[in-house]
């Protein structure tokens, strides 16, 4: 049954009036919700493999099922529409659309038909991600992000999708998180296809630029109007400001979290000294010429999806915290390629089960920085924000998630304080919909604003839903007065 989200008392933070036209959605990964992963001509993702190998995913879990989204789609979509959301993230899975990398399978992109169908048809706004990690298997073994032809080949999946939806899909993200897709999947290894080659991860982060400025120019040559990459940011913080370690340290972890992928697309350029620091794992043998000029292709708007930040030491006997940032992942140091010695402090602060800080304020810091630092910055989009607990079903059938429902109204305040200071943010998304396969961690980390049964797939809105329905609601209400007044 609906939710009834007006009739419960606003819970807006401060009572805001955001900017006309502000987005509230939610976003989800075709991996990690969708399962059917050999069903309707789907063939291996690089994380269906990796999760054969024994010990890369927790209890050795598959997305085999995942939370069946797939076949659930329907009733996912009448859940959104009851909770309110104005946009709904989702990605299209390459390995379900060209299987293999080879020919389109229609099949595969009748369900994106479908589901983009169901969204126009709820008052949804479809938002597509064209690679939230799920690179065909057999394009892996090929080389991967490693091997330069990739990304011409992400530009024959891209006209595959935009061909069938195009039509219908007026925002287009290129990449979600290639901090993730590179550094901890071809030097860390933490995430598929699980290697541990710096060369390859400084390839892969410069070869997924290259896909993503092709991309942008070949759609933008089909009428596309929308056009943008999400990237996970963090605050990069000393912890002794005076310590010139500890500040060499920050910047090596700000060139390698955030300026590797912000300096190239917004000004067609690497930072020199992110040059300097990767020049021995051959970052100026990959770059050839012509390639600065496509990866900065003008972009519409920014996605950035941001959990805690990271305080920075560059003393390894340093107290260690939480690991290091970047999506949901377990932490590691070894994805910090030629910056081995950096720490993490911890600052005392609350903790997710992510055994992630919880800063609200950062996001509001980093929304900031971003406006000052960045002239041509386009408009900015909280494309993810959220927080794992260990959820636990009351007697009464519900989730009461207090500290995820305290995260998720703190961070939206701080995106309204950002906005007080004058950044350009439009839409806000909360991470995620449905708890679901959270990469490495397997189901074990619980994500969601909907709870999801992992042996029924039943789905249960979560107090944390319930109060994200009742801010949308009351910014819906204060806009609509805004407009008749």
């Amino acid at each position: 049954m609906p939710f009834e989200a007006t009739t419960h008392p606003a819970i807006t933070p401060h009572n805001r009036v955001w900017p006309e036209g502000f987005l509230w959605g939610s976003a989800t990964a075709a991996a990690q919700v969708e399962g059917a992963s050999h069903e309707g001509g789907k063939e291996d993702s690089v994380w269906d493999a990796f999760a054969r190998i024994p010990g890369a995913i927790a209890n050795g879990e598959t997305l085999k099922d995942a939370v069946q989204h797939y076949h659930r789609m329907p009733q996912d979509v009448r859940i959104m529409k009851e909770l309110g959301l104005d946009s709904y993230r989702f990605s299209t899975s390459w390995s379900r659309v060209r299987p293999g990398g080879r020919s389109v399978n229609a099949e595969g992109l009748d369900f994106y038909s479908r589901l983009v169908d169901e969204l126009l048809d709820a008052g949804i706004l479809p938002w597509l991600t064209l690679y939230h990690w799920d690179l065909p298997q057999a394009l892996e073994e090929k080389g991967g992000w490693a091997n330069r032809d990739t990304a011409y080949r992400f530009v024959d999946y891209a006209n595959d999708v935009y061909s069938a939806l195009g039509d219908r899909v007026q925002h287009w993200t290129t990449f979600n998180e290639p901090f993730c897709s590179s550094l901890l999947g071809y030097a860390a290894g933490v995430h598929a296809p699980g290697r541990q080659e710096p060369e390859a991860a400084v390839a892969a982060i410069h070869h997924q630029h290259l896909a993503h400025g092709l991309v942008v120019n070949e759609l933008r040559s089909r009428g596309a109007q929308q056009l943008g990459i999400t990237l996970n940011l963090s605050n990069s913080i000393p912890r002794d400001p005076s310590d010139p370690v500890d500040l060499d340290a920050a910047r090596r972890f700000d060139s390698l979290q955030n300026r590797i992928f912000l300096d190239p697309i917004l000004r067609g350029a690497y930072p020199e000294d992110t040059l300097n620091d990767l020049e021995q794992f051959g970052i100026r043998d990959v770059i050839k010429p012509g390639d600065l000029d496509i990866i900065g292709a003008p972009i519409d708007f920014l996605g950035v999806n941001h959990y805690h930040d990271d305080l920075i030491s560059g003393h390894p006997t340093a107290e260690h915290g939480d690991g290091h940032s970047g999506g949901a992942t377990r932490p590691t140091s070894s994805c910090w390629i030629g910056s081995e010695d950096i720490a993490f402090p911890s600052r005392g602060l609350p903790r997710t089960a992510m055994n992630w800080e919880v800063n609200p304020d950062g996001l509001r810091m980093l929304l900031v920085r971003l406006g000052e630092e960045y002239p041509a910055l386009p408009p900015l989009y909280i494309t993810e924000n959220g927080a794992a607990y260990d959820d636990v079903v009351s007697p009464d059938g519900a989730v009461h998630d207090a500290e995820r429902t305290e995260f998720v109204l703190d961070h939206i305040a701080a995106v309204g304080e950002a906005l007080d200071q004058g950044a350009d943010v439009r839409g806000y998304f909360v991470w995620s919909l449905l708890d679901n396969f959270e990469w490495s961690w397997g189901y074990g980390k619980r994500f969601g604003v909907v709870r999801v049964d992992y042996d029924t797939f039943e789905r249960t809105v979560k107090d944390s839903g319930l109060a994200y329905a009742r801010v949308i609601a009351s910014a819906k209400a204060s806009a609509s007065a805004t407009v008749n007044a």
